[in-house]
């Protein structure tokens, strides 16, 4: 059964989870109910740029601008929780929810991230 997080506004397009090792993708999910975002892909795109550039000493937490969207991403045991949303998304519910999706990620999956080889290993989530 897919981890559910619920979030009072319909802003956030896209969560990707990736290894900061590697910038291995280990799950996402899109939010389909809002066709008008046809920048989407152009959006992911930089995320998974952001996912080769992390290091573990990259900062733990940041908020990037890029257009409209506002990216915003925490690191968790060497695994990046990020989403992609609406500049207008409040910054403190943003960092609320990459912290509640990284206890039930890593509470769930923690053992089995280094094992990882496929990219979406964890989709299911």
């Amino acid at each position: 059964m897919p981890y559910v997080i619920a979030i009072s506004y319909r802003m956030v397009l896209l969560t990707l989870v990736a290894r900061v090792t590697d910038g291995l993708p280990l799950s996402a999910s899109i939010d389909n109910s809002n066709e008008k975002e046809q920048n989407l892909q152009t959006y992911q795109n930089q995320a998974k740029q952001l996912f080769r550039k992390l290091s573990p000493s990259s900062p733990s937490r940041c908020t990037l601008e890029s257009g409209p969207m506002l990216i915003h991403y925490q690191i968790e045991q060497g695994v990046c929780f990020l989403i992609i949303c609406h500049n207008t998304f409040s910054k403190k519910l943003a960092f609320n929810y990459l912290s509640e999706l990284s206890q039930g990620f890593l509470e769930r999956y923690a053992a089995q991230i280094g094992q990882a080889s496929r990219p979406y290993t964890f989709i299911e989530f």
